[in-house]
């Protein structure tokens, strides 16, 4: 499912200076990128049957190539907030593929997906190789993924979704789909976990769209990353971290999503929160 509404923001202009900032900054941001990915492969090569489960190392890679995107990309990031040092989940609202580097940033976490993206070219790889938990809720593959989704919860992972189910324009959030919750009130995990609201709130650079960072609907990946890439002024990007709570404080799921879907859309500017 994807979400569109209104125009989409024009085709961005780029002159000999935007394709050579887009050129050196794609290429720094390339060689750390799949730099790190080495790396990490080969550490996970010792990591895996010394930790099992337990990632002591590789995280803090992942974590070093998103705080470094931002600095290659001159984005501003600002934190509020701590992340939590419970076990449990963490709810955000999202609004472009710069997420992944955004929220990755001040915390050590791992993306619940929609099994197709283990497929795309590129990111799949990625993908799977920081640790993101895939969800197929259809087929063979369904039960033994849920296994391995509380398994890894009730580990101490902090596991990542996004429950409007699609990115937005960055401006708002949407209804959150409360299915996705019954998961935490499944076999016991309603009494171990917590959750934690996240809100991104992202800021346009100056003089553009205010959907300048936003990336949804038909929207291919290659122009916004190359406009992105490309642009002579960037904008900022905040992460609040919001109180966690528990799961078992709450009579079910709707109570949760509601709760979480309230706070998460309370941080933003109020002329977003729509």
């Amino acid at each position: 499912m994807t979400w569109t509404e209104g125009d989409e923001p024009a085709p961005a202009r780029i002159g000999a200076a935007g394709w050579l900032r887009a050129g050196l900054r794609g290429l720094a941001l390339g060689v750390v990128t799949y730099g790190c990915l080495a790396l990490l492969l080969l550490i996970r090569l010792a990591e895996r049957p010394l930790c099992g489960m337990d990632r002591p190392v590789t995280p803090h890679i992942t974590q070093f190539v998103c705080r470094t995107a931002f600095r290659i990309l001159g984005i501003r990031l600002r934190v509020t907030g701590r992340p939590m040092a419970l076990k449990g989940a963490v709810i955000a609202n999202h609004g472009s593929w710069l997420d992944i580097f955004t929220l990755n940033a001040p915390q050590r976490i791992y993306f619940v997906s929609k099994s197709e993206v283990a497929a795309w070219p590129g990111i799949g790889w990625l993908a799977r190789a920081t640790g993101t938990v895939f969800i197929n809720r259809r087929g063979r593959e369904a039960k033994a993924q849920k296994e391995m989704f509380e398994a890894r919860l009730r580990h101490g992972h902090k596991l990542l979704f996004f429950p409007e189910g699609t990115s937005t324009d960055s401006r708002r959030v949407l209804p959150f789909k409360s299915t996705l919750f019954e998961a935490f009130f499944t076999h016991g995990l309603e009494h171990v976990l917590h959750l934690q609201p996240v809100t991104v709130i992202y800021r346009a650079p100056e003089g553009e769209d205010p959907r300048f960072y936003g990336w949804w609907g038909d929207m291919d990946f290659g122009p916004h990353l190359l406009k992105v890439l490309a642009s002579a002024r960037q904008g900022s990007v905040e992460v609040v971290f919001h109180p966690p709570v528990a799961v078992d404080a709450f009579e079910g799921r709707k109570a949760l999503a509601r709760h979480c879907e309230q706070v998460v859309r309370g941080a933003l500017p109020v002329e977003a929160r729509l």
